[in-house]
């Protein structure tokens, strides 16, 4: 079932939104929030005023659309902002993308508003500092943002060095081990996840994570769900990953353990002992699955079919090994718009992908 799942989901470039009128089971196409452009990148030396966001149709979407294709160790590609996770004056190119601008630049951002616009999906140009306000590590208010985000910043920092001062021989030898063994194995199709200056950043974020976090540690999932972030996060980004300086590397590993943090405090029972909060949801699953569709319930029921058979892994690493990466950033977008959206929303999402 999961893999006509994957073959249904997986490959497609595409991803939905729900309609204005809100019909269970309409889909309509959306590209990240964005429209096609046949113009070169250009670095502009000074902000120019954004054009008409009036258009008499939607042009033929590519797959530039997404602006998700993935930054290599020989990519050339150019992007909008300067510094990862950090927003920075651009001129915006059309509707959607000056309503995020506006949003992202005020005083004292709407978070109600940020997360109605984001349900839909975010500009690739405007998303890192989107995610970082929804994710509540940046604060809303402008003022205490740079001093705020600096601290964080240097925390992570001093963190990495007391950990790793003393070399490898003083971590724990086991918990390293499992991060060095499942680091090499995520995003396998990605070169940019297989590039050795990404996956030793990728272990030290894993590390920290897990000694500051006793209660659940590393639990192997984990790894996957810190991806996106350095993927939006590098996306910032037009210099080579093998030539990026050290102190943009720090800033987007920093960023990213934060990210990753608040994620996870919203679903570390998912990963303690046991992990109660996924066999909770495993039931919250069924049950909701029974009242939309009971012929399917009692088939799966009939033929000795258990949910935690074939949806424990797509709620322990939220479809990320069922979909594309650009296809998560993009459920991301909508999740991080949500209250519950990493938890109770997830299960929706989950339960369409059997009810599809």
């Amino acid at each position: 079932m999961s893999s006509n799942t994957r073959t249904a989901y997986g490959t497609t470039s595409t991803f939905w939104k729900r309609t204005p009128t809100f019909v269970p089971s309409t889909i309509e196409i959306v590209y990240s929030g964005e429209t096609t452009s046949e113009t070169t990148t250009q670095t502009p030396t000074e902000p120019k005023p954004a054009p008409p966001a009036t258009r008499s149709e939607s042009p033929k979407p590519t797959p530039q659309d997404e602006g998700l294709e993935p930054l290599t160790s020989t990519s050339t590609s150019s992007f909008d902002e300067a510094t990862p996770a950090e927003h920075k004056d651009i001129a915006p190119t059309d509707a959607l993308e000056l309503k995020f601008h506006t949003l992202l630049t005020s005083a004292n951002v709407d978070i109600e508003e940020l997360q109605k616009q984001s349900w839909k999906g975010i500009p690739s140009s405007q998303r890192s500092t989107a995610w970082c306000l929804l994710m509540g590590y940046f604060p809303l208010n402008a003022s205490r943002r740079s001093q705020t985000i600096s601290r964080k910043r240097r925390e992570y920092k001093d963190w990495v060095r007391q950990t790793f001062s003393r070399g490898e021989d003083a971590l724990d030898r086991s918990l390293w081990h499992q991060i060095r063994i499942d680091v090499p194995r995520t995003t396998p199709g990605s070169p940019l996840f297989q590039s050795p200056r990404i996956q030793r950043s990728l272990e030290r974020v894993l590390y920290c994570w897990a000694v500051r976090h006793p209660a659940s540690g590393y639990v192997q999932g984990i790894n996957d769900l810190l991806t996106p972030f350095y993927f939006v996060f590098l996306a910032t980004h037009s210099h080579e990953i093998d030539s990026l300086d050290d102190t943009v590397m720090d800033t987007v590993e920093a960023d990213s353990f934060w990210c990753l943090t608040k994620l996870l405090d919203g679903i570390q029972d998912n990963y303690t002992h046991a992990q109660p909060g996924i066999q909770r949801q495993l039931i919250k699953m069924k049950d909701l699955v029974s009242r939309i569709d009971a012929p399917l319930a009692a088939h799966l029921d009939s033929e000795g079919v258990e949910f935690i058979q074939f949806a424990f892994r797509w709620i322990n690493c939220l479809l990320m090994r069922e979909v594309s990466l650009a296809s998560t950033i993009r459920m991301w977008d909508t999740y991080l718009a949500e209250p519950d959206g990493f938890s109770s929303f997830h299960i929706y999402v989950c339960a369409a992908f059997l009810l599809k």
